[in-house]
């Protein structure tokens, strides 16, 4: 029984010792078990537990060092610091340092996709998810290093000061937790496998010689590791700042300019590769600021999606590529249809079916001459029922549906089959140099001999060169689209360049404009 209450009380005054660190962590790893034994046989459990509150606070005044402060705020889950305790470890360990001689730094770490988790997992397993995380991140940290909780599944850490911490250290830190994470959790029946992003800023990189800062800097770090998609590590730096405040900047703005139409569809055309006719357009955003010029979608779609506005910026790509499509009939032009892409979350929309149909018949067009692109990641993931309900109802209305970025996804033959895909479109990623690599068109040959037996039609993304236009023609590729055929155009003047290539092209059957 004694032994029991001994190991209790060393596991209580653990974490306590190790927060002194230093010559004093030694002397309570040597002393501390000594007097806790003569203790209890002395004086028993009480007598034990006086020692136990007693030494940690001895040791920390003859040092001089505040103890008490930072063993106050702790996470009631998972028994680690929070962001207080956080934040003032980062200020105590600024403070020691000499003259910025040695390096430290904050590291933020957040699980990856922890909705799904949560979605998949009860309470209690979710809350066995955190802990354990927890407790393998500690484990894999050096010995002066503090961890915390800041909040859900965000875990923040103080790398403690070392002369030899540096950018490089720092991202194999990095990589040393995420690799600690890597094990299965098991939660009930089933496993748990967790990734995580890791952001972290150097104490020399971050604009303001405070812990709070310091954090803040390494929270932006993590944001724009977890752009980079799931397991991602990234380094705070001043310009990586200025591309947030561009983007805080334009989320402020990107409303506005929808409704004041400064956002607007521009039109790529696509070609059949073996006669070089129209075979249809994508109609792809492009935002014209009036200070800063043509803003990349790179840039605003993101910003688009974080305020919730990709239904809208959907909603403006479809009236402008209708309306692109009736001003062409009506100039005698025969642009068979246009493409617009959705993504998970508008195809998610229980309005969107109703929506395009009204739509196709306020500009009097056919569904089939409005193709709804699909990103195949989408359709490789178990997706909602509501957009399986979409698909299969636009696929029903006569809407024509391309699988984007075919090869990217891992999207099974049967889930092409299910969804009614009627084109694939193959990445640029495999088109790029297949007039002269041979991995390339081995790759791009199985994929339209594998479209063929399933009756697909085929693009090809990304075509920027004769040679890849002539490789993707021998090959049997149908259709092409890329910067070598033409890049994303206004309206106008993608009217030109149509009229340029095909001045006999005549307006399509009137009745494939009938719904």
């Amino acid at each position: 029984m004694r032994s029991t209450a001994r190991t209790h009380l060393l596991q209580g005054c653990a974490p306590i010792l190790g927060r002194i660190g230093g010559p004093a962590r030694l002397l309570g790893q040597v002393l501390a078990p000594l007097l806790l034994l003569g203790a209890l046989l002395l004086g028993g459990a009480p007598g034990a537990a006086m020692v136990a509150v007693a030494l940690p606070l001895t040791i920390a005044a003859a040092l001089g060092r505040p103890i008490l402060s930072t063993c106050t705020a702790r996470d009631s889950l998972t028994g680690l610091g929070d962001r207080r305790s956080l934040t003032a470890v980062l200020d105590r360990m600024l403070l020691r340092r000499h003259g910025g001689a040695q390096g430290l730094a904050a590291m933020v770490i957040e699980i990856d996709d922890f909705k799904r988790i949560e979605q998949r997992c009860d309470r209690l397993a979710v809350e066995r998810v955190l802990r354990k995380v927890g407790e393998r991140l500690q484990d894999g940290l050096r010995a002066d290093d503090s961890l915390s909780r800041l909040d859900g599944p965000c875990y923040g850490v103080a790398l403690a000061p070392d002369r030899r911490l540096d950018l490089e250290t720092a991202i194999q830190l990095g990589q040393r937790l995420q690799q600690a994470l890597a094990e299965p959790i098991k939660v009930g029946d089933t496993q748990a496998h967790v990734t995580a992003s890791v952001g972290f800023a150097l104490a020399g990189k971050s604009p303001s010689s405070d812990g709070t800062a310091l954090l803040q800097a390494a929270t932006l770090a993590l944001i724009e590791a977890q752009r980079g998609g799931a397991a991602s590590i990234r380094s705070y730096s001043s310009a990586m700042q200025h591309r947030v405040s561009i983007r805080n900047s334009l989320s402020d703005e990107i409303a506005a300019a929808l409704d004041r139409g400064d956002i607007t569809a521009h039109f790529q055309p696509q070609i059949s590769i073996p006669d070089g006719r129209v075979s249809g357009v994508e109609a792809l955003a492009r935002w014209h600021h009036a200070d800063r010029g043509l803003i990349p979608p790179a840039e605003f779609l993101p910003v688009a999606e974080q305020a919730g506005l990709m239904g809208r910026l959907g909603e403006v790509m479809v009236q402008d590529g209708l309306n692109a499509l009736r001003l062409w009939d009506t100039a005698g032009l025969a642009v068979p249809r246009v493409a617009v892409n959705f993504s998970q979350s508008e195809l998610a929309d229980p309005r969107l079916i109703d929506r395009l149909a009204w739509e196709l018949d306020r500009f009097d067009l056919s569904p089939d001459r409005l193709v709804i692109e699909v990103l195949e990641t989408v359709v490789a993931q178990r997706i909602e029922d509501m957009v399986v309900r979409n698909l299969s109802g636009l696929a029903r209305l006569g809407c024509r549906l391309d699988l984007d970025d075919f090869g990217t996804g891992h999207a099974a033959i049967t889930a092409i089959r299910r969804f009614s895909i009627q084109r694939i479109k193959i990445d640029r990623s495999f088109v790029s140099r297949i007039d002269c690599d041979a991995e390339q068109q081995k790759m791009v040959s199985a994929i339209l001999t594998m479209a063929e037996r399933l009756g697909l039609e085929t693009l090809a993304e990304g075509v920027e060169t004769q040679g890849e236009r002539e490789m993707l023609a021998k090959l049997g590729c149908g259709h092409a689209q890329g910067f070598g055929i033409a890049r994303p155009l206004p309206r106008p003047e993608a009217e030109a360049w149509i009229r340029a290539r095909l001045p006999d092209a005549t307006a399509p059957d009137r009745a494939r404009r009938a719904i």
